[in-house]
């Protein structure tokens, strides 16, 4: 066994894994459907075989899942919350672990890994104070001798949908507030990193069991779309879906899951932008794009994938970001010193040719990279050289998102058009401007600027904080995952009137029956 593979398995060991595993909890460990297999993207080697659910152990899981829902909502809040403490201290004293199985499974750089598990943990203590927060108003009643107030009530059985580029990270987001608000959830993972969810739910076993809590307040269940996927959309007992993933995905979601009258919350693509000015530091600007399209491959939601420059300093610009691509070292992302790891399969490396292959058919030029690469330092088949495109607003893979490292850089002359070429692609998460003109910035914030569920000043795209609501508009999907108020998702909200009059008057005035 080489080096490289003990270190994996010794990763596995520590965190309850083993070359076959089974991909089902609900109280108790099951799966006896097809078999799924976890590859490394690092270098395309096998991580595990996990048996996954059959439509028989899906019902089983949700089924069980409400049950353990029916106990759970009866715990007073702050007690749930101590609950979510435990499960955030877990986190911590596995966070070595559980970020190199995201660097394994996932391709992550190690930095990114346990930054991934730290945002686990930092929303967990987000949802302890919040525990203790779970404010209802006290409303003024027009009819005398009445108290108007609204409360919040646990909902039920959240579904959770997550993707490969944050493995495990989204889970949490969902599941630290979903608990603390009295619901249990079922999460159905990415086939693509099935690993990274059963680490993360044995070690929330344990803290339910270290409690006396139903465990299945956690609900795994690991499948297909046909046999799990569908099963979840369609099911009743599952009053809010929350997915994270493409467009495409999104909109069955919301077919699927509106008809039966359930909520959903979608965090779906992004097609981020810099607008760069002549006031602009350029600095920070460089440092902020570089992380920003080449982190994860260019495989996150947040990723930047477009500038757009004043041509005062688009040249500058332009020298600046090719000598700083030209630094980044590519390689096993388990490796300290990797900048940027593989993509996650061959899928996605053909989509990123075939979207080059585009711009040269829609008159772009590509500045930097893009080449895919091979050789024994890259094995797995799934590594390239990021891009960067010098390209115009009309061109129409612009407007489109292309989950790798493609940056798009386009000139403006006047600062209105910056904003229109900004706003006009379909979707809508996270933004950012660098300048240092007061006027800009404020445009750049206001109801005529961004149209951004997030918007940044002197700052890049990527890397939100987990006490800030997180989603975006258009085709990104409009939900809110993580801070602010995004738990009012999770609960029932109740508008309660008492009467302690002995009379019955009626709202708005009217009288009847006198």
């Amino acid at each position: 066994m080489t080096t490289k593979r003990q270190a994996a398995v010794a990763t596995l060991k520590a965190l309850g894994l083993d070359r076959k595993n089974v991909g089902v909890f609900a109280g108790a460990w099951a799966g006896s459907g097809k078999i799924l297999t976890s590859y490394s993207p690092n270098d395309g080697s096998v991580l595990g075989d996990i048996r996954t659910a059959t439509p028989d152990e899906y019902n089983r899981a949700a089924r069980r899942a409400h049950a353990a829902f029916q106990q759970w909502q009866t715990v007073p809040a702050p007690k749930r919350g101590e609950l979510i403490r435990q499960l955030g201290n877990a986190l911590r004293e596995a966070k070595q672990d559980l970020g190199m199985l995201v660097t394994l499974e996932a391709g992550k750089i190690i930095a990114e890994g346990q930054g991934e598990v730290q945002e686990m943990i930092d929303i967990c203590d987000f949802a302890v104070g919040l525990s203790r927060q779970l404010y209802g108003l006290t409303i003024a009643s027009e009819r005398p001798n009445h108290r108007m107030m609204e409360q919040w009530h646990p909902l039920g059985v959240v579904g959770i949908i997550t993707a490969f580029n944050f493995p495990v990270a989204v889970w949490a987001w969902n599941s630290a507030l979903a608990a603390v608000c009295g619901d249990a959830t079922v999460w159905k993972p990415s086939s693509l990193t099935p690993l990274c969810a059963i680490a993360t739910i044995k070690i929330a076993e344990k803290v339910c069991r270290a409690n006396g809590v139903d465990p299945a307040i956690f609900t795994l269940v690991i499948g297909d779309g046909a046999t799990v996927g569908e099963r979840l959309l369609n099911d009743r007992r599952v009053p809010l879906i929350s997915a994270t993933g493409s467009c495409k995905m999104g909109r069955r979601v919301a077919e699927v899951v509106g008809r039966r009258f359930g909520r959903t919350i979608l965090e779906l693509g992004g097609n981020n932008a810099i607008i760069v000015t002549p006031s602009a530091d350029l600095d920070l600007a460089v440092r902020a794009i570089l992380f920003g399209a080449v982190g994860t491959a260019g495989q996150r939601c947040t990723t930047t994938r477009r500038i757009i420059v004043h041509e005062s300093v688009r040249a500058q610009l332009m020298r600046r970001l090719v000598r700083a691509y030209a630094q980044v070292t590519i390689g096993n992302p388990a490796h300290p010193g990797t900048l940027m790891g593989p993509l996650i399969n061959s899928q996605a490396v053909t989509e990123m040719q075939e979207a080059l292959a585009r711009v040269a058919e829609e008159g772009g030029k590509i500045i930097f990279g893009g080449e895919t690469l091979a050789g024994r330092k890259y094995p797995g088949g799934g590594y390239v050289r990021p891009c960067i495109v010098s390209a115009r607003h009309d061109m129409r893979i612009v407007h489109e998102e292309t989950f790798a490292p493609i940056l798009y850089l386009m000139g403006y002359r006047e600062f209105d058009d910056a904003l229109v070429y900004h706003n006009d692609v379909p979707q809508g998460l996270s933004s950012a401007i660098f300048t240092n003109d007061l006027r800009e910035a404020e445009q750049f914030l206001s109801a005529r600027g961004s149209d951004c569920g997030i918007a940044n000043v002197n700052l890049g795209t990527s890397g939100a904080e987990i006490g800030g609501a997180f989603g975006g508009e258009k085709e990104t999907g409009g939900g809110r995952e993580s801070g602010s108020d995004a738990w009012k998702a999770y609960m029932r909200r109740q508008t309660v009137t008492v009467n302690y009059a002995g009379a019955l008057p009626l709202a708005q005035g009217i009288r009847f029956g006198d």
